[in-house]
């Protein structure tokens, strides 16, 4: 029989709740030039060659691969992992008064599950008192393996006792939640804090 009490909220944490972009230093370092920026950063530090790091391949490994395919773009590509931080501008505030919301009722447990480095995530919990607000935090890059693939929903559930069918997970990637939903999850697709209070008081989470 269908679980439809709501114990559990999921949230992923990059683009949901904590606002990182590698623009944010890359517009530093080529002076705002967007041809440039979007060229090296589709071409060379690409999403796909970031992912590898959240799913547990080191920073120097994936640093000196690309240093190996692009030498004479050497210097530009250590600067991803030496100014990682400056990727970070800070939470997104209209979506951390949610949680807060959330964690002030005290009426459903709250976590994390994130594609995320392992090397870099301690930055994370040292800037953002906000994740002391989950019960459990699942980091892709410990774990070897990412969102959409399933497992990584799996170590959630078996790690914290979690249904799926009483959960719901927010992420801004559609096929996270894709396959959030293929395993029982109700998913919700984040596009703007606006957005997400308006799904949540429409499943009686918020009021």
């Amino acid at each position: 029989m269908p679980v439809t009490r709501i114990d559990n909220v999921i949230f992923d944490l990059g683009g949901v709740l904590v606002d990182w972009d590698p623009k944010y230093l890359y517009s530093k370092v080529f002076n705002n030039d967007e041809k440039r920026i979007n060229s090296f950063l589709t071409e060379v530090c690409t999403p796909e060659w970031n992912v590898e790091q959240d799913a547990g391949r080191s920073l120097a490994e994936a640093t000196q691969l690309l240093v190996e395919k692009f030498p004479e773009q050497e210097d530009y590509i250590r600067l991803f992992y030496d100014r990682w931080e400056e990727m970070i501008r800070g939470e997104v505030r209209g979506t951390v008064t949610l949680l807060e919301e959330l964690k002030k009722t005290d009426s459903h447990n709250l976590y994390a599950l994130t594609n995320w480095s392992a090397e870099t995530f301690p930055v994370a919990l040292e800037r953002f008192d906000f994740l002391g607000f989950f019960q459990g935090i699942v980091v892709s890059g410990e774990e070897k393996t990412r969102k959409p693939f399933r497992r990584i929903y799996e170590i959630l559930f078996d790690r914290y006792e979690v249904d799926p069918r009483s959960s719901i997970f927010i992420d801004d990637s559609l096929p996270n939640v894709e396959t959030a939903i293929e395993l029982g999850m109700t998913g919700i697709h984040f596009r703007h804090p606006e957005q997400l209070a308006a799904d949540l008081r429409a499943l009686d989470i918020l009021r």
